[in-house]
């Protein structure tokens, strides 16, 4: 068979990384509903860390990384979320909690928050 097994836009259309990328903005948009300031922070998306980590990081648990702002170039604070290593340590179904856990994490850095005050989910 050679042609495409399914339609373009119906659910099985859509790939594994697609899924992940609607799962963090999903988990995004709910914390910035909550706490306007996420809104102002970057979001992205890839799949594997660069192989450099950098030198405070363990290169074997990097799951999502924070980049600072930069004032001086205009640019934003900015997070990037790994999906392979996030799926390789959970089941489908624990990846949202995964997920929102890692954001939470990374969020409060930037907004000086403890993680279980800015995600009352990780209570």
């Amino acid at each position: 068979m050679r042609s495409p097994m399914f339609f373009p836009g119906v659910p099985a259309w859509t790939t594994r990384r697609e899924a992940f990328d609607v799962l963090v903005a999903r988990v995004v948009n709910d914390l910035a509903a909550r706490w306007p300031a996420v809104a102002s922070i970057e979001f992205a998306t890839e799949d594997v860390p660069p192989s450099s980590p950098a030198q405070w990081e363990d290169h074997s648990n990097v799951l999502a990384r924070l980049f600072p702002a930069d004032r001086r170039r205009a640019l934003a604070d900015r997070i990037v979320v790994y999906r392979l290593p996030i799926m390789l340590r959970s089941t489908v179904d624990e990846a949202p909690k995964v997920v929102r856990r890692v954001l939470a994490e990374r969020i409060s850095h930037v907004l000086a928050i403890p993680p279980d005050e800015l995600d009352d989910a990780l209570s």
